[in-house]
């Protein structure tokens, strides 16, 4: 794996709200939640108002907008030709807390909307979820800007959603009400499964990329792991001392990370709950306040799309990077507002964070080229669970770089 010098990430360019943010009791501030879609063609940004704007993303230039010229770029729509994708303002009525892109679906689930809106063409269609203050859920057609469904079931606010990555169109919402909800998009928009268990608010959810595992976290301690054949409870996972707020599986399912307010990211082998690594986030800047307990709370944390590293932020006002071998982060971003959340562009490069006051800023990513060792594990662990590898009439060393790799430690 090529290395990486320790360095801030560059900052590149930045979205502003065109107005200040309105406030709720219910989450103090409206900006909560961004998205790329799946092939990094679009960006939607929950900014404010209850407004969603889509932004169309170009791919020159190794798939990032050329020379990030938009450093300057204002809010008005700046397409080439005709046909060109056009910005999109998406008004919701209601406070969003969260939004995502479907992958693209596959052919039959495209009867869905010819069928029940015979306005939109029966094309192959990108759509783009979000989760609402009052717990509906509106589901859009990107190309277009047409609303094609409002599903209803959540008694309070929809915090999170997550679509399958296998284009069946099967959509997971989480909530204030304590409950996980799973929706069929292809099947008639129907409501198939709630999922009980938390005793406290659900904050976020993760579909492993293999389509097997849901995971969910919750104003509580421990992790949920979900079947997504049987939608029953598989496992608990327990080792965080506060809040979980964040989760996401590796590109090859082979990895869990949890994020919590007690400082702390986990990663575990989600097959044998096996806890593989601790990343506590230290204060850096020994000048701030050190009654703050929380200053160093995580509010996020995501992949990078090789699987390589992590981003993470928290109360403290930085973005941090870790490659998954080492114990303490490879670069850091200082923010000038607490931030909400993050995520990587699907074909890396660039990292997107949404601070506090709206803003939405963009900064250079790692960039690397995997070692044939990673290649072999990452295509073996996405059809090969923990156990089936350890099974494998193979020598014990093999399984353990075939598997652990990264996580041979002491």
């Amino acid at each position: 794996i090529l290395s990486l010098a320790l360095q801030e990430p560059n900052f590149d360019w930045e979205l502003k709200p065109g107005r200040p943010h309105q406030f709720d009791w219910k989450s103090s501030c409206e900006t909560w939640s961004i998205a790329f879609s799946p092939d990094g063609s679009w960006f939607a940004w929950s900014q404010g108002h209850c407004i969603v704007k889509l932004i169309p993303w170009l791919l020159e230039e190794q798939f990032i907008p050329k020379g990030f010229e938009a450093k300057n770029r204002s809010s008005k729509n700046e397409t080439k030709g005709q046909g060109s994708p056009k910005e999109k303002m998406l008004d919701c009525g209601q406070i969003v807390w969260g939004v995502a892109f479907s992958p693209w679906p596959s052919p039959p689930s495209k009867k869905l909307w010819a069928h029940n809106h015979p306005q939109v063409p029966d094309v192959f269609c990108l759509v783009l979820a979000m989760g609402l203050n009052d717990g509906q859920i509106k589901i859009w057609e990107v190309q277009t800007g047409l609303l094609l469904l409002n599903l209803s079931g959540h008694q309070d606010v929809v915090r999170d959603l997550s679509f399958t990555p296998s284009g069946s169109l099967i959509l997971v919402s989480t909530s204030r009400d304590k409950t996980l909800h799973i929706w069929y998009l292809n099947k008639h928009s129907k409501q198939i499964q709630v999922l009980l268990g938390h005793l406290q608010w659900v904050y976020c959810c993760s579909i492993s990329p293999d389509c097997s595992m849901l995971c969910s976290v919750a104003e509580e301690k421990s992790v949920f792991l979900w079947s997504m054949r049987s939608h029953t409870l598989i496992r608990k996972l327990e080792g965080h001392q506060s809040s979980v707020v964040s989760c996401e599986s590796s590109p090859n399912s082979a990895l869990l990370v949890t994020a919590s307010y007690d400082t702390n990211v986990i990663m575990w082998d989600p097959y044998t709950s096996k806890r593989m690594r601790s990343l506590h986030h230290t204060q850096v800047d020994s000048a701030m306040d050190d009654s703050n307990v929380h200053i160093s709370s995580l509010r996020s944390v995501c992949f990078s799309p090789e699987g390589l590293y992590l981003a993470t932020v928290a109360d403290d006002r930085l973005l941090r990077i870790w490659a998954l071998e080492l114990k303490t982060p490879i670069a850091f971003a200082p923010v000038t507002n607490g931030l909400c959340c993050c995520t990587f562009f699907p074909h890396g490069g660039v990292i997107a964070t949404e601070i506090r006051d709206g803003h939405v800023q963009f900064w250079t990513a790692p960039r690397v080229l995997s070692s044939l060792k990673h290649l072999r594990r990452k295509a073996l662990q996405s059809f090969l669970t923990t156990y089936q590898v350890l099974a494998l009439p193979i020598p014990k060393k093999m399984k353990e770089s075939s598997h652990t790799g990264l996580f041979n430690f002491p």
